[in-house]
């Protein structure tokens, strides 16, 4: 897992008032659950950047008035109407104890399917996953050159080495479908 660092203080008063208070100074209020005890903290909302306009998943050192937990962002909720962060809660990461996160897919190789006029649907960008942290990859490879015309990959074929694959086997992944230009052809 790629790592990043987030500097927080902790929170002296909860609730709502509290909280947005913080926001209007560029705060964001988070909690930290997983550990022995909750922590309620706020961090610099610039701080989370990073975590929120990616697809990969991050081991998240966070530095709370000096200490230091690891954890990963399970959890972050959205302004609705102008997209700001207004919310964060982190699970922290014990030595031991499996955690539950869903990693990207990518898909590797080019599809026979495609190479006849085919085109590849990704309907799975990313699997539930669970397994101790240091077990979890950065992303799940797929496989997809032996896919042709109207065939599809679940997620039961993918190989799962010591973690658990949480999303139903039965899901597709990817499919190449055919276009209507070739649907007629086909068949002659």
């Amino acid at each position: 897992m790629k790592t990043h660092e987030i500097v927080g203080f902790k929170r002296a008063n909860l609730g709502k008032t509290e909280a947005t208070e913080l926001r209007s100074q560029g705060y964001v209020p988070s909690v930290l659950y997983g550990g022995a005890e909750q922590v309620h903290f706020y961090a610099p909302a610039m701080l989370f950047r990073e975590l929120l306009f990616t697809p990969d998943i991050f081991n998240v050192t966070l530095n709370i008035e000096g200490t230091l937990y690891n954890a990963i962002l399970q959890e972050k909720q959205f302004h609705p109407v102008n997209d700001s962060l207004i919310h964060a809660d982190f699970l922290q990461i014990v030595d031991g104890k499996e955690i539950k996160v869903d990693v990207p897919v990518k898909l590797t190789g080019t599809s026979s399917g495609v190479m006849k006029g085919g085109k590849m649907n990704q309907k799975l960008r990313k699997l539930r996953l669970q397994g101790l942290a240091e077990n979890i990859p950065d992303y799940v490879n797929v496989d997809v050159t032996e896919l042709d015309l109207g065939k599809s990959v679940k997620v039961g074929a993918v190989k799962a080495e010591n973690f658990v694959i949480l999303t139903a086997a039965s899901n597709p992944i990817a499919s190449v479908e055919i276009p209507r230009a070739l649907r007629g052809t086909l068949g002659k």
